[in-house]
């Protein structure tokens, strides 16, 4: 009984024009594959991670983005003494998924309960108008060129100005239910 040989199978990713490597006997051996893709050295030390999975398109495996999130050691990392952090979780849903959305705030002094849940309740306004109308490949470009940190940063420093303003994870979180809904649409 011959098997077939595992050789390195090229596999796009277009969301960040990249080509990775895969070890596998042929492109159907990929099919259905989640991989992990670290993008710490692309974005100087701000250590996202990028789960994908591998799906056939033309006969050629392609990468596409299923969720994006912060390391640990980074939030620890950056996390000082004298400072508050707020964090979230909470479903949006945008143009063609549901999603989970985790922000995570870090303020430059300590500050009140009330300054903290004021910080919650605009992030989670700010966060769900911005993502109802963008598709997840745009959401996930643009928390890696940081224009929706910066865009938070902005309306949040109205309520109390931050030291770190990121989105800890955003993943997709579909339901059966959702999707067969969107399909009668």
């Amino acid at each position: 009984m011959a098997t077939e040989k595992k050789k390195f199978l090229q596999v796009q990713v277009p969301l960040i024009n990249r080509e990775i490597e895969l070890v596998g006997t042929g492109n159907e051996s990929l099919s259905n594959r989640f991989v992990k893709l670290d993008l710490t050295p692309d974005l100087r030390g701000k250590s996202l991670e990028l789960k994908m999975e591998i799906k056939l398109k033309d006969g050629k495996p392609t990468g596409e983005a299923k969720e994006i999130y912060l390391m640990g050691y980074f939030i620890r990392r950056m996390m000082r003494k004298g400072t508050d952090y707020v964090e979230d979780s909470f479903l949006a849903n945008c143009s063609d998924h549901r999603i989970r959305i985790k922000p995570f705030l870090i303020t430059r002094k300590r500050v009140s309960r009330a300054v903290r849940n004021a910080l919650r309740v605009a992030a989670k306004e700010f966060l769900i108008s911005y993502v109802k109308e963008k598709s997840f490949e745009n959401l996930v470009l643009d928390i890696i060129n940081n224009k929706m940190q910066k865009e938070l940063n902005a309306k949040l420093k109205k309520v109390y100005p931050l030291g770190l303003c990121e989105i800890r994870f955003l993943g997709i979180e579909d339901q059966k239910g959702y999707i067969e809904k969107k399909e009668k649409e």
